[in-house]
């Protein structure tokens, strides 16, 4: 008769060093995971602020294709230059209304060309100073046409965080992130 060798060696199970690994795999994957959602929430925000400007510079182009740039019944032209847009409602003088602007309104608070936005997107007025709770800085400006100065304007709007643009206020106005840059073509028509 033959004994059954019975040998501990073929036990199954986990030794120390598998759950050290799969631990270690395990604290990756969280760290990493972690990461993905760090980015993602700075993505979301990045995405909700430039909605949010976008929408402010449509605001404005509307406000400022609203104004006068026509000509009357006899041919000559007419251009509101008087409306103050730097506030709401608008204020009927005061204003530059569609004046052209100077060459660095969209680099640089220019009283008549900004007005400010706290964060649900209530006007704080203008003027070249930032009021406390501004939250956007929406910025203008207007320019004749090359080819057609007298009857076609350049209408531009910049709208940006409440902060410190660093070398995007120098020279180009290129859009940043979480900001919106619109322009417009205004011709004039007969009334």
């Amino acid at each position: 008769m033959e004994k059954f060798n019975c040998s501990r060696n073929s036990e199954s199970g986990f030794s120390l060093v598998e759950v050290m690994v799969a631990t270690g795999i395990l604290a990756t994957a969280l760290v990493s995971l972690a990461q993905l959602f760090a980015i993602a929430t700075a993505s979301n925000m990045s995405a909700r602020n430039s909605g949010t400007a976008m929408i402010y510079a449509e605001q404005k182009i509307e406000q400022l294709r609203g104004l006068s740039y026509t000509l009357d019944s006899s041919g000559l032209p007419v251009t509101d230059s008087t409306t103050d847009t730097s506030v709401y409602p608008p204020a009927a003088t005061g204003g530059t209304g569609l004046s052209p602007s100077t060459d660095n309104t969209l680099q640089s608070n220019t009283d008549g060309y900004v007005d400010y936005l706290d964060t649900i997107g209530r006007s704080l007025g203008g003027g070249e100073t930032i009021p406390d709770g501004a939250a956007f800085i929406r910025r203008w400006s207007v320019e004749p046409l090359p080819t057609n100065p007298n009857n076609v304007i350049i209408i531009q709007v910049l709208v940006t965080r409440s902060r410190d643009r660093g070398t995007g206020d120098l020279g180009s106005v290129a859009r940043g992130a979480d900001e919106a840059r619109l322009m417009t073509i205004r011709s004039r028509k007969v009334q």
